[in-house]
């Protein structure tokens, strides 16, 4: 089935730092990838292509594709986060993503645009397979770079699942986004000061 234009795109959020990680974040709070359209949304905004760039061919098998990529990568991001021995499914979920890491990526260039300026562009449409190295080399370079996993945490919001990189100043960031977690957390803190005033 090919991208439609029955199901509207969602809007992308990308506060995790790493393409990676923004991808983990479209399980949360519910399936953000429910339909080619969404994924497509998420490719564009994640710089993953050039804007304007045509998927034509997006279709379920790569709604399918990235889903499966975003399990593996949660999972060893999370066995990373937690400190636990590697177990069968970090095997798996590791010759997986190496699997998909080696193929080339979508190859740039640079072109005229029509008031002369060099702007970015693909060489041929892109496909599937090399948008998904794209993600996989992303995720290997964080798995495999020890100051990047240092850095890895998991927002302190209430039931929110979201890994991030925090480079922040002195490593000081509780929240995967400031205006969304953050924001939910100093209204709870205000009602709660509220509350105990009125009592």
């Amino acid at each position: 089935m090919a991208l439609g234009t029955d199901t509207p795109p969602y809007e992308p959020r990308f506060d995790a730092g790493r393409i990676c990680l923004d991808l983990l974040g479209t399980a949360h709070p519910e399936e953000r990838l429910d339909s080619p359209a969404s994924l497509c949304a998420w490719i564009a905004g994640s710089g993953l292509v050039p804007p304007g760039t045509a998927l034509a061919h997006a279709d379920l098998s790569w709604l399918d594709a990235f889903r499966e990529l975003r399990g593996h990568v949660g999972d060893l991001v999370h066995g990373c986060l937690s400190g636990t021995l590697p177990s069968h499914a970090h095997a798996r979920a590791l010759a997986h993503l190496n699997a998909l890491a080696r193929p080339a990526p979508p190859a740039p260039r640079a072109v005229r645009s029509e008031d002369g300026t060099l702007v970015r562009e693909l060489a041929d449409p892109p496909g599937c397979v090399s948008l998904l190295a794209v993600v996989a080399r992303d995720a290997v370079d964080l798995l495999t770079d020890p100051v990047a996993r240092a850095a890895l945490r998991q927002c302190e919001g209430d039931n929110c699942p979201i890994v991030y990189l925090d480079t922040s100043r002195g490593r000081r960031r509780r929240w995967c986004s400031s205006e969304v977690c953050g924001n939910r957390e100093r209204v709870a803190r205000h009602r709660r000061r509220a509350a105990m005033a009125r009592t």
